[in-house]
């Protein structure tokens, strides 16, 4: 069987964490069987839903690297893709249900709904509907109709049957058709409810596989139903597990719950996010965590798709982003790193070749030290102010020691005298500094870090006075020389 796999969001907001894990998960499953990924949307929600929630979804799915086969933005043989141009679809196969009795109009209201699910949670059941308009006459109807109400449409579920969901994920799951009374398939306006919808799209689009968040599955026996009832073949379904915080709790925004768009401003690299999500419920066994997507689409299985809920450990995406960020092409990450250097005024807007072979040094001596893109800014402060001073008292002890003054001379002499401050050169100077001067390593490379960054750790010398040049160099040297430094 051809594997036809989708990503149906509703454009009622940006695109967050576990709407990127369904996605991605449909994404690789379909790239790892050589079959089509196909996205559409679910934009029956006519007061939330919005074009440009919509843009914001397929523009974060772009970002993350997912591209689809079919659907919004491309195309297809199977469309529309955007469910409100699908109405006259779903009226047709309403219709039909209704025509043959396995539907019916219900004219209850809302008052009398919101009674009956009261009545019935008081006893302990499950609300239901407790089909009141499932045998009305004809004149019942029609007084109803002359009082001016509008029917919703109720599917009839079959009576003490069981309804059995074979889940590529969760085994075999059954539910009794008693305790879930008639429902609702198409609104008292005549758009259709997801339930009926989403059943009508996937046998329409030729979906093989169902993979989606565990919260779906009690919506699965009544997509069944409906299947069976149209007498079409059901899709494979796997339901995904839930997502907790690392404390196990509901997902929340101090977890991290927040839209892929606002990791991608906060600077985390597509790479990292789709390594990260892809390792939230999935695993392909042993102990490496960093994967290629070329990988994740050759090892993706369901298979190994775990039950248990999948936790958001935003220090495991920290940690990934970091490697990302130190481990991937220089230029790719300058390219990344020079908006926000531009933001916080480092760079110049219009940055030309100069600016962006600075951005580049900086981005080579500060990566190490970075989590996110976003935090550059925080790290090359030391290769524009005109003084720095130290950061604090065992800085300035460092700067006691009686050494320093010929280690700076010697230094100040050595800049002067090579002229081009380039990474070789400067390697170069620093062993003949502490070949010259006769001091261990530590007497001579941690006053000159002091003196140039007023801090005991940072980025290596020989990547720190390139960037400073000459004459912040010197002047810096020179404050420790005067005193000034510490003043």
């Amino acid at each position: 069987m051809s594997v036809r796999v989708r990503f149906a969001p509703s454009p009622t907001g940006p695109l967050h964490i576990g709407g990127a894990r369904s996605a991605l998960f449909n994404w690789l499953f379909a790239r790892h069987h050589g079959g089509q990924f196909i996205v559409r949307i679910e934009d029956t929600d006519m007061e939330r839903s919005s074009r440009q929630s919509e843009e914001n979804i397929l523009a974060a799915l772009r970002w993350l690297g997912i591209d689809w086969d079919e659907g919004i933005d491309v195309g297809g043989n199977n469309g529309p893709y955007r469910q409100t141009e699908r109405l006259d679809i779903y009226r047709r196969v309403a219709q039909q249900l209704l025509e043959q009795g396995l539907a019916y109009h219900c004219y209850c209201s809302e008052e009398k709904l919101a009674a009956d699910r009261e009545r019935l949670m008081a006893k302990g059941e499950l609300p239901r509907y407790l089909g009141h308009c499932r045998h009305l006459s004809p004149e019942e109807k029609a007084k109803f109709e002359a009082e001016g109400r509008k029917p919703t449409l109720r599917f009839k579920v079959p009576e003490n049957r069981v309804i059995a969901v074979d889940d590529r994920v969760r085994g075999r799951v059954e539910f009794e058709s008693d305790g879930i009374g008639d429902f609702i398939i198409m609104k008292s306006d005549r758009i259709p409810t997801y339930n009926f919808a989403v059943v009508v799209d996937d046998h329409d689009m030729k979906i093989s596989h169902v993979i989606r968040a565990e919260e779906h599955l009690s919506n699965t026996p009544r997509q069944i139903m409906l299947y069976d009832a149209l007498k079409w073949e059901k899709p494979t379904f796997a339901h995904v597990s839930l997502i907790l915080g690392k404390d196990r709790s509901k997902m929340s925004k101090r977890h991290g719950a927040t839209s892929i768009e606002q990791y991608k401003s906060s600077g985390y690299l597509p790479e990292a996010m789709v390594n990260f999500l892809a390792l939230m419920g999935w695993s392909p066994g042993g102990e490496e965590e960093v994967f290629a997507v070329s990988e994740l689409q050759k090892l993706f299985s369901l298979d190994k798709v775990s039950k248990s809920p999948a936790v958001f450990d935003l220090d495991k995406l920290n940690w990934l982003n970091g490697y990302y960020i130190r481990n991937s092409d220089l230029d790719y990450i300058t390219d990344l790193a020079v908006p926000y250097l531009q933001r916080a005024g480092y760079i110049a807007e219009d940055a030309g070749p100069e600016d962006v072979a600075l951005a580049r040094q900086m981005v080579k001596a500060t990566r190490k030290y970075l989590t996110n893109l976003s935090e550059v800014t925080e790290h090359v402060g030391i290769f524009y102010d005109d003084a720095v001073k130290p950061v604090d008292d065992k800085a300035r002890q460092v700067l006691a020691q009686e050494e320093v003054p010929q280690v700076m001379r010697l230094m100040k002499q050595k800049v002067y005298a090579a002229g081009q401050l380039e990474e070789d050169v400067v390697k170069g100077m620093l062993k003949e500094l502490t070949k010259e001067l006769g001091f261990g390593g530590k007497k001579v490379y941690m006053p000159l870090r002091v003196a140039l960054t007023g801090k005991l750790q940072g980025p290596e010398l020989y990547e720190i006075i390139p960037i400073l040049g000459v004459r912040r160099t010197v002047a810096r040297l020179d404050a420790v020389l005067d005193g000034s430094i510490l003043n």
